[in-house]
């Protein structure tokens, strides 16, 4: 299987048992089995002990998220994890947005059924704007200048498999080999011997893709995991840890080896020794300081393959998937809720150019997210959406264990709007399932329904209509 302990990248804690009885703790820890038979297993028990009122589950609320990490990119959580964290979170959707893949959709769909909550499946990728308007600037990637991210949401069930073939597994495939450069990147960084990974004997070890296959990994996989930063970063924090330990001297050595500022609330997280998923507060702050210095540019090296694919490209699969080309808003940074990105301006500066060119360009929605941005912000992406009728869906980018499954900011009446493009998904995805040409975007739907908001309520009345008859 793919990594050598399941318990390296899940542990069970309080706050994912939600305080049940610990008698059944093990079906919650079941969750984060490498066995996918066994995760599905465990979540229709947990559901049926739910229904019979041996777990007190919370009650349901109207709370949304479409944008959940699972470990088929970068996450602690499986797919019937995630799904279980946002029953118990008392969401009423839930979405799974992977880098690079789609991987988990399937159990991901199939723990929704079980649980009975409404799912969204999407994905997250990086495109390149060279020979655009977006040229040459900083646009929602803080990595490297002309590369944004694309979000794909709504990806009918009977089209994962498709846009995988078509997109992503070749992004993965390239995307392994500049990582293995970064890898060695990283190496040079780091002073001892025994702080350095290796990629295809170590750091792919901890992702999903080939479930650990070496052979298979070098050729293209399809339906897998991607391998990403965090990935290496998570090896090197491994190492970290071990040679170290938690707390004061580790503390020591990354401010006074590696020379990395550690501000007051960094070094309160790092003496937090007792937090089971340690390694994940070191990657935050290994990210800020490392990523600058090893990364390797996703397009223009001649040896390595582009992982950035042009962007017409990108919009031309997402839409033959029959799913929803989405560009993430970014908007200039101040303090990062999640501690890995550094003050920055970003789109902000253009965006009366960004909006018209995502338009013409044949992009579909703006995903943001509510919490990450200041009121003026939102005002104004906001009234960008509506004078280019783009679709604007939210969800809270969760990756980690510290972060909560509920964004509170959407329970503000003034992002209503929100919850219904994600019943709209909801029911995009149950059309476009059936037939393409019955999708949101599709040109049969816009001419049935000329004005974006009447066709957000009707695909949301469909998404509502689905769950009552699941």
């Amino acid at each position: 299987m793919y990594i050598k302990n399941a318990n390296q990248l899940f542990n069970l804690d309080k706050n994912m048992t939600f305080g049940i009885d610990p008698a059944y703790h093990g079906l919650v820890a079941d969750l984060g089995s490498m066995d996918r038979q066994k995760r599905l297993d465990a979540l229709i028990i947990l559901k049926h002990l739910l229904d019979r009122g041996e777990i007190s589950g919370p009650t349901q609320t109207e709370d949304t998220n479409n944008h959940v990490h699972t470990w088929y990119s970068f996450s602690p959580y499986s797919p019937a994890m995630a799904v279980w964290m946002a029953k118990m979170s008392a969401l009423c959707t839930v979405g799974i947005v992977d880098h690079d893949s789609v991987g988990g959709a399937d159990e991901f769909v199939q723990a929704g059924r079980i649980m009975h909550i409404a799912t969204t499946v999407g994905a997250e990728i990086r495109a390149n704007f060279t020979g655009t308007p977006m040229e040459g600037r900083t646009i929602n990637n803080p990595d490297e200048p002309s590369v944004g991210y694309i979000a794909v949401h709504g990806i009918p069930e009977s089209r994962t498999e498709f846009l995988d073939r078509t997109l992503l597994a070749d992004i993965r495939h390239n995307r392994n080999v500049r990582t293995a450069v970064e890898t060695w990147n990283a190496r040079s960084l780091l002073p001892e011997k025994d702080l350095r990974p290796d990629f295809w004997n170590e750091v792919i070890d901890y992702s999903m893709y080939c479930m650990g296959c070496k052979e298979a990994a070098k050729n293209r996989n399809y339906m897998s995991g991607s391998v990403t930063e965090r990935h290496l970063l998570f090896a090197i924090a491994k190492r970290m840890v071990k040679k170290y330990g938690r707390g004061e001297n580790l503390i020591s050595f990354l401010e006074e080896t590696l020379h990395i500022p550690l501000s007051g609330k960094a070094k309160k997280i790092l003496l937090d020794t007792d937090y089971p998923h340690y390694e994940y507060d070191v990657i935050n702050i290994l990210k800020g300081d490392f990523i600058p210095k090893i990364y390797h540019p996703s397009f223009g090296d001649r040896e390595i393959p582009p992982d950035a694919p042009p962007v017409d490209e990108v919009l031309s699969a997402i839409r033959s998937s029959g799913s929803i080309p989405s560009y993430c808003y970014l908007g200039d940074v101040g303090e990062s809720p999640t501690g890995d990105k550094k003050a920055r301006k970003f789109e902000d500066g253009y965006l009366n150019e960004l909006f018209p060119f995502l338009k013409d360009a044949g992009f579909e929605a703006i995903a943001y997210m509510p919490s990450r941005n200041t009121p003026k912000q939102l005002a104004r992406v906001m009234d960008l959406c509506e004078r280019y009728e783009l679709i604007q869906i939210s969800g809270e980018d969760i990756n980690q264990p510290r972060q909560s499954f509920v964004c509170e900011k959407l329970r503000e009446p003034a992002f209503s709007h929100l919850s219904d493009s994600t019943w709209a998904l909801v029911g995009h995805e149950a059309a476009a399932g059936r037939d393409p040409e019955d999708g949101i975007t599709s040109l049969k739907t816009k001419k049935a329904f000329p004005d974006l908001r009447k066709r957000i309520a009707h695909f949301k009345a469909i998404g509502l209509s689905s769950m009552e008859q699941a």
